[in-house]
């Protein structure tokens, strides 16, 4: 696939654990302005510096009005957390959803979420209404995202959810610059073909098993 132009510049990360914290990195080293949030800015500024001097780190109201691009990678549990005007604030924003739902971890809203049926894009959209919600990076796990390929040595893909052509667009810009093979699945609806459980999830899979799992051409 094709590299697609975009005008993206700068993303906002908000919750920078695992997978945000190295999608940052990975993105920061590509040449992309990043900026980490969470709800405790004050312990971003290692993960800031070791991305480079165009990374910075602050509030997630800060890092959403800084962003082209949004990175939502927090808990599921955690986005109905969010206060109104940050909310508000995504409205607008494309927003690439990493979330996944994990009843041990998240409780009911989780188990809401995997009655869905138009899986986790179709959840997180009516809980972020307004946002452009893209789902992508939701199937790797951080190490294997930190390495890029799998044992096979062959870059892992990443299947991409999304009714908005421009995020989904993004979607598959930042997935190329991370070094990594996007591989657009469809509608939001569709996101729920690599769901948890299913088989591609956290199985670093290339870009063609991918296709092939999904019966994708």
């Amino acid at each position: 696939m094709a590299a697609v132009a975009t005008k993206i510049k700068k993303i906002g990360i908000i919750g920078s654990g695992h997978i945000g914290g190295n999608l940052g990195l990975l993105l920061g080293k590509a040449g992309y302005e990043v900026f980490y949030s969470s709800r405790h800015p004050e312990k971003l500024k290692g993960l800031a510096t070791a991305t480079g001097t165009k990374a910075r780190a602050g509030s997630v109201p800060e890092a959403i009005e800084f962003a082209d691009v949004v990175i939502l990678s927090v808990p599921l549990k955690a986005i109905p957390e969010l206060d109104e005007n940050t909310k508000n604030a995504l409205k607008g924003k494309i927003v690439i959803d990493t979330s996944n739902p994990y009843p041990e971890r998240d409780g009911e809203i989780a188990s809401q979420a995997l009655k869905e049926p138009g899986g986790m894009g179709v959840f997180v959209s009516k809980l972020l209404p307004g946002a452009r919600i893209v789902r992508a990076f939701n199937t790797v796990y951080f190490e294997d995202l930190k390495k890029r390929v799998n044992s096979n040595g062959e870059k892992i893909g990443i299947p991409i959810a999304g009714d908005d052509e421009e995020g989904v667009n993004a979607a598959v810009e930042l997935v190329q610059h991370a070094g990594l093979d996007p591989v657009v699945v469809g509608g939001l609806n569709k996101s729920k073909a690599f769901d948890v459980g299913t088989t591609v999830y956290a199985t670093s899979a290339s870009a063609q098993e991918i296709r092939q799992k999904l019966n994708l051409k």
